[in-house]
Order: structure tokens, then sequence, then C-alpha cells
């Protein structure tokens, strides 16, 4: 159940708030912002995505890579889920703890790099790893440990952000991505969405590690894994998210034209992509 503890709500609001300083251009800042305190109730794309492609490996013990502000460890946590969290940032890790006690909840977090993972070989079942790799300082060192600490059997879901996605997730600018970054960066100064202050990962556009989905494949492959693109699979199963896309998805299908035009649409418009990784091997 959760606390109602007014102390415990007003430490994390606190301990949240600076770190949001850098999105108060959103004209949707203040509803944005209570979804950033009450992260864990808002995880249904990630578990839906961990229950269609790992929900046997929810019994072991699941890793959470980059917890960030501890939404999915603490909504796993919630379900009785054995969950570790690993986060780079230590005001980060301080408050995935603090949500975790609206809870009651003991959650293992440990502070470290993702190029470094202080775990034994082969510990987890599940690893997952959202919105992280483009952060770190060496994408195939950190995948070299996925590996590592992933039990026979296991796998990983992680994200990548699309070198060439037409509406950048970071910056939240149309085209950004299609422009050389020295104008890039220019063009994200200008409109006022830097992101300065106390962030220890890389921030900048022009730091980050962004992907097409051929180019992380390889990477992926380099690494011991083989990659599935989770949205790409629920397209060739008929199952698009909903709107226009589901009712012309069979037709597409009959036509065998729904893998092509999906495949158009990640490269030049995806801002994120979904990875599914099992070793490769297996």
């Amino acid at each position: 159940m959760q606390t109602t503890n007014p102390d415990i709500e007003r430490e994390l609001e606190a301990a949240i708030d600076p770190w949001l300083a850098h999105m108060t251009w959103r004209a949707d800042f203040a509803a944005w912002r209570q979804k950033r305190l009450h992260l864990e109730d808002y995880q249904q794309p990630y578990l839906r995505d961990i229950n269609a492609h790992a929900a046997a490996q929810l019994s072991g013990t699941v890793l959470d890579v980059g917890a960030g502000m501890g939404g999915l460890v603490v909504a796993l946590a919630r379900q009785g889920v054995r969950v570790v969290a690993q986060e780079y940032n230590p005001a980060y890790c301080q408050i995935i703890k603090l949500r975790a006690r609206r809870y009651d909840l003991d959650l293992a977090v440990v502070n470290s790099a993702g190029e470094e993972l202080p775990f034994d070989d082969a510990r987890f079942q599940l690893i997952t790893a959202w919105d992280v790799l483009e952060h770190v300082q060496d994408v195939p060192a950190t995948l070299r440990e996925l590996r590592r600490i992933l039990a026979p059997g296991g796998c990983a879901i992680v994200t990548i952000t699309n070198r060439f996605g037409f509406r950048d997730p970071h910056y939240h600018l149309a085209a950004v991505n299609w422009l050389p970054r020295p104008l890039a960066e220019w063009y994200i100064s200008r409109k006022g969405r830097s992101k300065q202050g106390n962030f220890h990962d890389k921030q900048r556009l022009s730091d980050m590690h962004y992907y097409t989905y051929a180019d992380f494949e390889r990477e992926a492959q380099r690494a011991g894994f083989r990659a599935t693109d989770v949205a790409e699979l629920r397209v060739m199963r008929g199952k698009a998210a909903g709107g226009k896309a589901r009712r012309i998805l069979p037709t597409l299908r009959r036509l065998h034209l729904a893998q092509p035009l999906y495949r158009t649409n990640r490269f030049f418009f995806q801002g994120t992509h979904t990875i599914l990784l099992r070793r490769s091997e297996e």
C-alpha cells in the first residue's frame, strides 16, 4: 500500500524538483511534473513489453540498469518481483529509495557505472535498460557487461535513440537530428532547450550515442547478442498499437507492405527503438 506520510511526500518532491527545472519550457509542465512525482503509476508501456517478451524471466531476479528515478523498479516491486536498481547518479539513487518508502519496500539500489556493473556473472534472468544507452560513456563496454551478468535463457530489453528520428525524444524538436551536429546544437540553444545543471551523464546532443537500428544491431552482435525490434515484432504479428495503424494493418500485411513501411518509418521518424536482446548462441 502507498504510504500517506506527508514527510516522505515532501522529501520526495524536494529531491525530484531540481532535476525537472530544465524542462519548465513545456506547456504541460505541471502535469508532466506530477507524472514524475508518481512515476511508478505510469509504467504500463514498459510493463506491457516485459509481460509480452519476458514474463517467464520475472520469476528470477530482475536488474534495471540506469533506473533513473525508480518508476519501473518500484512498479515491479509492487507486483512482488525481485528487482535490483542500478543507477549512476547518486541523487537518483536517493530518489529511488524514497519512492520505495512510499510502499514500505526495501529495494536494493546500487550506485555504479554501466560499464562496470558490480554483479556476479550470469546473475540476472531479466535486465532492462530504458533511455540509458545514449547516456553512457561506452556503449560496447556496457553491452558486454549486460551480456556477462545475463543468465543463460535470460533476456535484456533496452532502448536506443534513433540517429535520424524526426522528433528528438530528449529535446522535443522536429528535424534536429537531420541537421549537422554543430547547427543542431545552435538550434537547441536558440530554442531554449539546452540541458544545463547537475547531470552526471551525457546530455548534450553531440555527446549522446544515437544509432540507426541496423548500426545498433551490429553493435549488439559484436557484444554476443541477437537483437529483435519489439515494435516490428508486434507489426508482423498484427498487433499494432492502435488507431489508424490497427485498422489498416491487416490490409498492409496482405499486400506484404507492413514490414517495408514499418522499416521506413523506423529509419526516418521513430524517436526511440525498443529492442529485445538474447544471447546469440540461444
